[in-house]
């Protein structure tokens, strides 16, 4: 359904919902917001909004701090 939608259209209603259910649901299962937002060909601020919305603990950045890669 994402991929379907046109980059830059305004997305309400019905297909906003299901948008944002497809998003959490993948968003849970692992996929990073700049995955979802490639994927969707949405902005980060858009597919980050849409999971807050939603009620969605985001996960913190990944990686290795600072900390632990300078003293290894």
């Amino acid at each position: 359904m994402a991929e379907t939608l046109r980059k830059g259209t305004r997305v309400t209603g019905p297909d906003r919902s299901k948008l944002a259910t497809d998003l959490k649901k993948r968003y849970d299962s692992g996929e990073s917001i700049r995955a979802l937002a490639s994927a969707t060909g949405r902005s980060y601020g858009f597919v980050h909004r849409i999971l807050t919305e939603t009620g969605v603990t985001l996960r913190g950045r990944g990686g290795a701090t600072r900390g632990k890669a300078m003293a290894g």
